[in-house]
């Protein structure tokens, strides 16, 4: 793909558009919600981030992550080996579903879970017979969080192992190589980078979830209230001050994960050259 390489005012003109829609969709937001948080003094916003509940939300927004992020990185992995190395009837509908969820909204998500889960289901009476809770708990969370992420690590390496098809694993199955030891030492290295690339996309839309965990959450506070929940609550209790805080460590938390997809996406692009 040639770059074209133009000083004149059509080159500057775009520059400046593109420059001005960034600095007023997301710059000018984040300094002010920087600027916000310390509206009242740094002590507020220490007390605000440190705040019994905020701790609880923070916690519960790591765990429900990682156990995000975990599950979707083996299912990524499994479903990106099974429709890139095996062909069967039926395998285009999987990859269909597989990217179902980016085209549902959240909060149908969450309402779905809420029917599929709920007292008025089929099977709430067997969840309760095992004394197993999902509205309004935690793995209601897990399981919409999981759902609203599911296409973003296996996305990310279906077309890496697409394009390096299967030559070196056939070479080595066929010199005795165990199946393990090929994924090992021939497939990994070739996905690695894509598959941290998905990681952190993962981990980025998980921990910012809002839609489907909110309908899901039952919004109990200290128990089922995410980051982002629990800024809702602060707003709509007009601490708005306290609400920009806490959105200040969501903001924190984004840029780190900005950081590192920036870094993983460098070396991916390194690999594929």
């Amino acid at each position: 793909m040639r770059v074209r390489k133009n000083d004149g005012p059509v080159k500057w003109v775009l520059i400046t558009i593109s420059a001005l829609f960034l600095f007023v969709m997301l710059i000018l937001p984040l300094i002010y919600v920087i600027v916000t948080s310390f509206k009242d003094g740094v002590q507020y916003f220490v007390n605000a981030i440190t705040d019994e509940y905020a701790k609880k939300a923070l916690i519960l927004t790591v765990w429900v992550t990682a156990i995000t992020v975990i599950c979707n990185t083996v299912f990524g992995i499994f479903a990106a080996w099974c429709l890139t190395r095996y062909s069967f009837k039926g395998k285009k509908r999987i990859s269909a579903l597989i990217d179902l969820p980016v085209t549902v909204s959240p909060i149908i998500v969450g309402l779905i879970y809420v029917l599929t889960y709920g007292r008025q289901s089929a099977v709430y009476p067997i969840l309760k017979n095992l004394d197993i809770k999902i509205i309004f708990a935690v793995p209601g969370i897990v399981l919409a969080t999981v759902f609203v992420t599911l296409p973003f690590v296996a996305r990310e390496i279906i077309p890496v192992l697409n394009a390096k098809g299967t030559e070196e694993e056939e070479a080595a199955a066929l010199m005795g190589a165990s199946g393990f030891r090929i994924f090992k030492d021939i497939t990994f290295p070739h996905i690695k980078w894509s598959l941290l690339y998905g990681i952190v996309l993962c981990a980025a839309r998980a921990m910012g979830e809002f839609g489907a965990v909110s309908v899901i959450s039952g919004h109990l506070r200290g128990k089922t209230n995410t980051l982002p929940l629990y800024i809702e609550l602060l707003y709509q209790g007009y601490d708005f001050t306290g609400a920009f805080a806490v959105s200040s460590v969501l903001v924190i938390m984004a840029v780190c994960i900005l950081i590192l997809r920036s870094i993983f996406e460098k070396n991916l692009i390194k690999n594929k050259d």
